[in-house]
């Protein structure tokens, strides 16, 4: 199999290798809704099985994309048939890398700690939480924790981020935040907490159906 080991592609007009950030984004979509759904069922009914398989599922994941290479990666593989007709959105590789290795070694310590030893703990805990923090901020707004470490690292600046971030440049004009849009955002919250004060009792009680029983 060609490109085992190679980490990114190289693309025309990209002087270092480059990956497509939009398979990325569908790929940490999918290990969210994975990783949430056994964590919420370890949560909420005290059952690991479901986060056992998940865990069995992204360690090897992450493994394959640090060490064999990110098109051989099998949530990599599905993002790119869903995303396959979206035009490509190309980031540097080598932050990328750092960021994955940073999920190996998340995915590992819980897979010895739940998969292994069958324990569970507030490290394991607070693992998840970062995982689905990492996962969340990828899918959902396109930034990359770990590549913001990069730098901090690599002594070096990372190159061709997602939304030309790295780049320093004005925001346009269509990205600029008003006074009056920064109060309605302020109202929110004030509306969600006085909703919270007036029905906290209402909304403690239980739901009944609503066509008999």
């Amino acid at each position: 199999m060609s490109g085992i080991g190679k980490f990114g592609e190289d693309v025309e007009g990209y002087r270092i290798p480059v990956l497509n950030e939009r398979e990325i984004r569908a790929a940490a979509g999918i290990l969210f809704a994975l990783m949430f759904a056994a964590i919420a069922a370890a949560v909420l009914r005290g059952s690991f099985v479901l986060l056992k398989y998940a865990i069995a599922v992204f360690l090897p994941d992450m493994l394959i994309r640090v060490f064999v290479g990110p098109r051989y990666a099998p949530t990599l593989i599905l993002g790119r048939l869903i995303v396959r007709n979206q035009v490509p959105e190309y980031v540097g590789a080598r932050q990328k890398k750092f960021a994955w290795i940073i999920g190996v070694a998340l995915a590992s310590v819980m897979f010895v700690l739940v998969n292994v030893l069958n324990t569970y703990s507030p490290i394991s805990g607070i693992i998840c939480l970062v995982c689905l923090v990492f996962l969340f901020c990828e899918t959902a707004f396109g930034i990359c924790i770990g590549c913001k470490l990069y730098p901090l690292v690599a002594r070096e600046k990372p190159e061709y981020c997602p939304g030309e971030v790295c780049e320093v440049k004005d925001r346009q004009e269509i990205q600029r935040t008003s006074p009056a849009q920064l109060v309605i955002l302020l109202g929110l919250v004030a509306y969600v907490v006085l909703v919270a004060v007036l029905f906290q009792a209402s909304f403690a009680v239980k739901a009944h159906p609503l066509f008999g029983g």
